[in-house]
This record gives structure tokens, C-alpha cells and sequence, in this order.
């Protein structure tokens, strides 16, 4: 999940234009490719809203997400635009159990909020990935609200970019 500093992962109204930063960081390492990340995912998993807006972003920027399959767990019926692109409604330890441990190794939780908080207190996310960005932005959708449960984590990796953005890579702990 990409954040700001102060922890929100969107501004009220959705934009993403905070996601481009000017900062600057001598320390930092030249950015990873990111094609070559996004090649270690098997699946994504993502929320209606999410859905709703990378759709939107893909009008101006093209599907993110490629041609990886893409589980959007709804109870809404939303259009879908692709054809690796499936709808779920239903409990997330059955999605988990039947359809994405059989058939994928790296599955990645995309959004919104609501998901991963949902993923979180079934204890069904191994690590939690947070690229933070050389921003506040005072107000938005936060990240981690309320996941009422606490969770011990182990730092797998922190890396700091000569762009100013960090990204801290958690172990779940059991």
C-alpha cells in the first residue's frame, strides 16, 4: 500500500496526484523496476472502490494491473472489463482457502482500507508492504483504521530511494 507520511492512503476526494514526489534523498538507492516487482505477482485482490477507481485511472493510464488475474470482492454487480478479471462475494478465509492457495503463490492485497483491515484481523496476510511517501496530507482514507487487533510484526527489509520514498517490508507474526 502506498501512504503518506502522516498514514492516509487517498485525499477525500480520491486523487492520486500526491503520489508524484519532487523530494529528494542523497542516501537513497535508484528506484527498483518496478516491472520486474510487479512480475512476482501471481494475483491481486482488490476491493469494489478500489476497482471502481484504478478502472477510472485506466481511462487516463492504462490497467495497472496487466493481464495478472485480478479478484475484485464485491456484493455489488460490477462491470468487468477484462477477462482476468473475477468477482467474489463471499467469506475471505473460503476465497483464500479454495481459490487463491490452490492456484497462485504470491497474492497481492491492492486496497482499499476496508479489505486489508478485513484480510488483517483473520489473520490472513503474511507481510504488510507500506511505500511511504514525503508527504502529509492532514486528511484522507487512512491506511490502518482501527484494526482492533494487535499484531507483532518482524522487519523483513526497509529501503529508502533517492526520491524521498520509503517502502518497509513487515512479517506478520504468528
Amino acid at each position: 500500500m502506498v501512504a503518506s507520511v502522516d498514514g492516509f492512503i487517498a485525499k477525500p476526494d480520491n486523487s492520486v496526484s500526491w503520489f508524484e514526489t519532487e523530494d529528494s534523498y542523497d542516501k537513497g538507492v535508484a528506484g527498483e523496476d518496478s516491472a520486474e516487482f510487479l512480475k512476482t505477482i501471481d494475483c491481486y485482490v482488490m476491493g469494489a472502490r478500489t476497482y471502481e477507481h484504478a478502472l477510472a485511472l485506466s481511462r487516463s493510464y492504462g490497467w495497472a494491473y496487466g493481464d495478472t488475474p485480478t479478484v475484485v470482492v464485491t456484493h455489488r454487480d460490477l462491470v468487468v472489463e477484462r477477462s482476468n478479471i473475477e468477482l467474489y462475494s463471499g467469506g475471505l478465509e473460503k476465497l483464500v482457502s479454495q481459490r487463491l492457495r490452490p492456484r497462485f503463490g504470491n497474492v497481492w492485497v491492492v486496497g482499499g482500507a476496508a479489505l486489508v483491515k478485513a484480510f488483517l484481523q483473520a489473520g490472513l496476510a503474511d507481510e504488510v508492504r507500506m511505500t511511504v511517501l514525503p508527504v502529509m496530507l492532514g486528511d484522507g482514507l487512512r491506511f490502518f483504521d482501527r484494526t482492533e487487533k494487535e499484531s507483532a510484526l518482524h522487519l523483513k527489509d526497509v529501503t529508502a530511494y533517492k526520491n524521498g520514498i520509503v517502502e518497509l517490508w513487515y512479517e506478520i507474526r504468528r
